[in-house]
């Protein structure tokens, strides 16, 4: 479940860099250092990643995320838009969150669906994975809302080191609380149907047939 959703490597991709740049700004208050450094620290893991021959989805998302902060930062002289794009992204994603599972497509299923090989079938053959991809997806939409709840405020009224400490705190425990939450809800959820393997039993049916 964790590896779905990036694992241990895609939290360090979305938590160091801005760990780098608050702490190097705390210490230097140099904007344009600590941006540069923490793009440049970006870049490296994702090369780290295509070094392992890694997925580098998330490398990549890290390395856009963080050049348009630094961009923001520098063009702004503003140290607290190093953490913008990010925030506005956070408040984004938790918004599809809660209106997916409104309309009763929750993203968690959407998602995960492919990757346990049953597509969209929970939403018409699995009630029961249909409630708990809609719990999950609530889930991940409101924790993600009382983060950007939290994030904003010193956004607006704070400064660049205290919104960069608490964003940094803010990154790995509100993701994992999700993903436990996920796994909590899905545990106890009947088994997904496999389609794929449906799929292949038809056609290797037809092909006999055929025959």
């Amino acid at each position: 479940m964790l590896e779905a959703f990036g694992g241990f490597w895609g939290m360090v991709d979305t938590t160091v860099p801005g760990l780098v740049f608050v702490l190097i700004y705390t210490i230097q208050r140099d904007i344009h250092t600590a941006a540069i450094i923490a793009l440049g620290l970006t870049v490296l893991l994702a090369l780290a990643r295509l070094a392992r021959r890694e997925t580098l989805k998330h490398a990549f998302s890290g390395v856009f995320g963080v050049a348009i902060g630094a961009v923001f930062a520098m063009m702004s002289g503003d140290a607290k838009n190093f953490y913008l794009p990010g925030m506005l992204y956070t408040l984004g994603l938790a918004v599809v969150y809660v209106l997916s599972a409104l309309f009763k497509y929750p993203l968690i299923g959407v998602l995960l669906g492919p990757i346990l090989r049953e597509n969209l079938s929970w939403r018409t053959r699995n009630p029961g994975r249909f409630k708990a991809y809609t719990k999950s997806t609530y889930a991940w939409g409101f924790i993600l809302l009382a983060k950007s709840a939290i994030l904003f405020p010193l956004y607006w009224w704070g400064d660049a080191t205290q919104l960069g400490w608490v964003k940094v705190a803010l990154g790995i425990p509100p993701f994992l609380l999700c993903v436990y939450l996920t796994w909590i809800f899905l545990a106890k959820a009947p088994a997904p149907i496999d389609v794929i393997a449906e799929m292949e039993a038809k056609e290797k049916e037809s092909s006999v047939s055929g025959a």
